[in-house]
């Protein structure tokens, strides 16, 4: 019999939440009292990842530095995951139970900007960490290095492991993570993420599919010979009016979006060559696949129209999010029983400066410069507009994690304002407050076997009609560039 059947036989599956008046445990101190002393390297994480701003599976620099710092921390680390050398894998411990924690660490394309509160790149058409990546490694590192250390100080039984996962922005470390086994002997899966609010992150994302379309065709002098090319281009046009018209028919929660990455060369060559990007999302998995399905026939349509050849090449396949109740009340109480960030006056004058753009371009006014409150459980879940690879993790493994304010209020993602800000002690701030309770949330598991067994409960009864499919075609390895 496992360990999980022998903990089933003597634990009442309802477990209560843990409190959060309820005092916080000698382990669950050592873990902050590690946090505190390890604050200095976390924010000097946060600043080099944030500099560096290396984009998803060239996340060289940013990845090395996070195995240094855990193998100077006493951690087993395996690098190369999944056959991405930027992917990696830290253990401490050993047996049941096993609590993984999630790290990010890729930039966004064409992002770069000082972290001052008016736009100024670093580095002109540079990547810059628009979605607080840079933090969300260090908070995960610093969360690990203070498990590890509670683990040991009070000789507690298990597995802590930290799991570097690159390519977030394109959604494929996790997914090709998952692909190769890498979660399956995982208890409880744990993850963050910096945002403008302190709140659990309870509710589902986007499944979606990101695939290129590549249209090739003939070559010919635009004005000489244009009877005897076949244009490329005019395939990824019409393709693209096609999915154009296909909006008026799909579910409101659909989402189609493309760029054009290869257009031809000169306008008075008929382009051999065209490639067009797409993303297509939904809420639910199953809608995905069949929009993704009436995608391939309008290419399929446009290649006939224009007399090419096409080719589709599936980059990555990621599912909707799994809610998990009894985590996300685990981690509500975490955030609610530690104070969350105060911020000085000069940070709230920066904030409000990042804020006056966004004013101006939307016409909108802020509540706030700063959220410094913990918002409350919502009582249902929620869908965000966005896609995660989280989400494929959570099909297999009961997932949960938390958000914490590291950008002005009401900031919207992706935007210049949020690289400023998670490169200043605003996103310092977010980022320590993360690896507080994600280490405290940690260590109740640990500490606590019947919160793992209700996890793991309402894991399996989300998962009773679903069934994990793929569009990944079978023994694909992980595309070595973004574009």
């Amino acid at each position: 019999m496992n360990y999980w059947a022998l903990r089933l036989a003597s634990i009442v599956l309802c477990a209560p939440c843990v409190s959060a008046q309820e005092p916080l445990s000698p382990a669950q101190q050592t873990a902050l009292a590690s946090v505190s002393a390890h604050e200095n390297e976390i924010k000097e994480v946060n600043r080099t990842i944030w500099a560096l701003a290396e984009v998803g599976l060239q996340e060289h620099k940013s990845s090395a530095l996070l195995v240094e710092k855990l193998k100077s921390a006493g951690f087993s680390v395996q690098t190369g995951i999944a056959d991405m050398p930027t992917a990696f894998v830290a253990s401490y411990g050993s047996g049941q139970p096993i609590i993984g924690i999630l790290a990010e660490y890729d930039a966004l394309p064409d992002l770069s900007q000082k972290s001052a509160p008016y736009q100024e790149p670093l580095e002109p058409g540079q990547p810059g960490h628009g979605c607080g990546h840079s933090g969300l490694g260090a908070g995960a590192l610093g969360a690990a290095i203070a498990v590890k250390e509670a683990m040991e100080r009070h000789r507690l039984p298990g597995t802590i492991r930290l799991y570097g996962t690159p390519a977030e922005e394109t959604i494929i470390g996790k997914v090709y993570m998952q692909l190769a086994g890498v979660f399956d002997d995982l208890d409880v899966c744990l993850h963050w993420h910096p945002a403008s609010k302190n709140e659990v992150w309870h509710g589902s994302s986007k499944a979606m599919v990101s695939a290129k379309f590549t249209f090739t065709g003939l070559s010919a002098h635009a004005a000489g010979n244009p009877d005897q090319g076949r244009s490329a281009l005019d395939g990824v046009e019409l393709m693209n009016i096609g999915v154009n018209f296909m909006r008026e028919h799909v579910k409101e929660d659909t989402r189609l979006h493309y760029v054009i990455t290869d257009g031809g060369g000169a306008p008075n060559v008929v382009p051999n060559s065209a490639t067009v990007w797409y993303y297509v999302r939904a809420d639910d998995h199953q809608d995905v696949e069949r929009y993704f399905a009436w995608v391939q026939d309008i290419a399929k349509g446009a290649a006939l129209m224009s007399r090419t050849k096409l080719s589709i090449a599936i980059d990555t396949d990621c599912h909707e999010i799994i809610p998990n109740q009894p985590l996300a009340e685990l981690i509500q109480a975490n955030l609610k029983r530690l104070p969350p960030p105060k911020f000085t006056p000069e940070e709230h004058v920066f904030a409000q400066r990042l804020q006056e753009p966004l004013k101006e371009l939307f016409g909108r006014t802020f509540e706030k410069t700063l959220d410094e409150e913990v918002h409350d459980l919502p009582a249902v879940p929620e869908t965000t507009k966005g896609s995660t690879d989280v989400g494929d993790i959570s099909w297999h493994v009961p997932t949960s994690g938390l958000r914490t304010a590291c950008f002005p209020a009401g900031s919207p993602g992706h935007c210049w304002q949020n690289v400023a800000s998670i490169g200043s002690s605003i996103g310092d701030k977010g980022t320590v407050y993360a690896a507080q309770v994600l280490a405290c949330t940690a260590l109740d598991l640990f500490q606590r076997p019947e919160q793992v067994v209700a996890a793991k409960t309402d894991f399996k009864e989300k998962m009773k009609d679903r069934t994990y499919t793929t569009l990944i075609p079978k023994g694909q390895k992980p595309p070595t560039k973004i574009r």
